[in-house]
């Protein structure tokens, strides 16, 4: 017997992936496809793809997507949400492409508090490029630009931009959570959903970013690279709400 599925589209297309076994991207699409078609979003739903590891959005999701210079996703998210209000506008965005040529974009659009939702995807490299060093890596990461370990001294320190963003007054809502297992994944679709729905009712900008596996690049299996995001990243990246303004008179 063919059982039918309790969501009978998810906004998702059934194609094969091109992302590398055990990478993180293909959980979030599948939660952020979920929630589209949870919230009766999809077929107003725009999303805004820069360049990145997931470069190739479009091929999976089953909506609406833009393609933006590298780095500039909330720009032109900014742009087609004042246009056009009505449309359900979120940008999905790698670490390299949001928090390092596209930090301006970032700290602009949120300091201003544009009504759009941000998916920050955070895998502490450059994974589409080749695994060079990205704000985002941790201090002793080793990458094919820092092979001898990130160095403060040289590189600086892991640059903390959802944190940085949080403390804008004009950001309703910011959340970094994981998918490196189950209780995880539930967690993230959560707040993935809180997100949306903060701009469905008009509250302002939302940021939820994902630690990711990069097992490709980190040099790890995908077994030991969920392990790092418990035993090492997420104690430089800590888990948890940064900031919640919903209620704000």
């Amino acid at each position: 017997m063919k059982l039918k599925n309790k969501w009978p589209k998810y906004y998702k297309k059934d194609v094969s992936t091109h992302y590398c076994p055990g990478c993180g991207h293909g959980v979030v699409h599948r939660l952020v496809a979920e929630v589209l078609e949870e919230l009766d979003l999809g077929k107003r739903a725009i999303c805004v793809n820069p360049a990145g590891c997931a470069v190739l959005a479009y091929k999976y999701f089953d909506i609406d997507v833009i393609e933006s210079a590298h780095g500039r996703g909330t720009a032109i998210a900014t742009g087609v949400k004042r246009a056009k209000p009505e449309l359900f506008v979120f940008t999905y965005q790698g670490d390299g492409d949001l928090s390092a040529i596209g930090t301006a974009e970032t700290i602009h659009s949120a300091n201003r508090g544009e009504n759009i939702c941000v998916v920050f995807i955070n895998n502490a490299v450059y994974g589409m490029t080749g695994g060079q060093m990205a704000p985002t890596t941790l201090l002793t990461q080793k990458t094919t630009t820092s092979p001898g370990g990130r160095d403060p001294q040289f590189d600086g320190y892991p640059l903390h931009i959802t944190d940085v963003v949080a403390q804008f007054p004009g950001v309703t809502y910011a959340e970094r959570v994981a998918v490196n297992s189950p209780a995880a994944v539930l967690k993230t679709k959560k707040a993935i959903r809180t997100a949306f729905q903060v701009q469905v009712d008009g509250l302002g900008y939302s940021i939820i970013e994902v630690l990711s596996p990069c097992p490709t690049n980190w040099k790890m299996s995908s077994i030991a690279s969920h392990k790092w995001i418990d035993e090492v990243m997420s104690k430089e990246f800590p888990l948890g709400v940064l900031a919640d303004r919903r209620k704000r008179g």
